[in-house]
């Protein structure tokens, strides 16, 4: 039987995890009372249960502890019982942008601080320790439903290897700013420019035509070559050190063109070379 606990941060994207595992077949139970974990594990695991694939959805609330829950985990875990635990998670800020959309509270608001900021903080240092014993880690602060469920599949349909790195590749315009979050930069504005080229300007590099023009010059495959190189290197280190989320920013003047295409050739090449996530954007470019 394959057990996953799916637990991580409020707003982080569990129940939205919990409905892509009920979807490929897993039996899904959130909310649990803490003193009712272990008897359901212990229901799980008598021979002959008609579950071959379970989901436990656990939450920090404010009414239980969740220290109590992570005891029980460690106590079952040491009786022989075999479970995953697949931690969702995302940026303060995103999660406080979220809840600011959804104008909900958050779990641990008290009448002494209703901030969300604040719950947020408390929330994170509670659940330190299981992040760091879970077996998967998904950062959603920059993934669309659609990218969740394809890390969603690799790991529990197609049974992948599996580490907790998402790389985010992202191409932008000087013009408009550094994305705020990039871990790595590269400008390529040493490229001729598409853009003075009168049937080219009005294109992006998502078009043919702006494509074969940027890679028609020698020092862009040179460029992705050193840089694949590069990655090559770096993100094995990245993982050794545990860091989960890599964002690349590509930059050219505007955005539409050199640094798209660019973008576009370097998620082609990190696609298939490792067992990391991968999703690719465009601030800039409009088509």
């Amino acid at each position: 039987m394959r057990f996953v606990i799916v637990t991580g941060m409020s707003g982080g994207g569990k129940r939205t995890a919990m409905k892509m595992l009920e979807d490929i077949g897993f039996y899904c139970v959130d909310n649990l009372p803490v003193p009712l974990i272990e008897k359901f594990m212990e229901l799980l695991s008598t021979p002959n249960t008609e579950f071959s694939k379970v989901a436990l959805g656990l939450d920090v609330r404010a009414d239980q502890s969740f220290e109590d829950a992570q005891k029980i985990l460690d106590k079952m875990r040491q009786n022989g019982m075999v479970y995953e635990i697949l931690f969702m998670d995302a940026s303060d800020s995103v999660l406080l942008r979220r809840y600011k959309e959804s104008r909900r509270m958050h779990p641990l608001c008290t009448p002494d601080s209703m901030r969300v900021e604040d719950g947020i903080r408390r929330e994170r240092r509670i659940l330190e320790q299981m992040k760091k014993k879970a077996d998967y880690v998904i950062d959603t602060s920059k993934l669309l439903t659609r990218e969740l469920k394809e890390e969603m599949d690799r790991i529990f349909v197609q049974n992948e290897e599996y580490n907790s790195l998402m790389i985010s590749i992202v191409s932008f315009g000087f013009k408009h700013g550094i994305p705020a979050d990039a871990d790595l930069v590269f400008d390529v504005r040493f490229l001729p420019n598409p853009f003075y080229i009168e049937e080219l300007k009005y294109h992006t590099g998502n078009e043919k035509e702006v494509q074969d023009y940027v890679m028609s010059f020698g020092e862009a495959e040179t460029f992705l070559d050193k840089l694949t190189d590069m990655l090559d290197f770096l993100i094995p280190n990245y993982i050794k050190e545990g860091k989960y989320q890599l964002v690349i920013g590509i930059g050219c003047t505007g955005g539409k063109h050199r640094s798209v295409t660019l973008a576009n050739e370097l998620y082609r090449r990190l696609k298939h070379r490792g067992d990391y996530g991968l999703t690719i954007s465009h601030r800039d470019c409009q088509d």
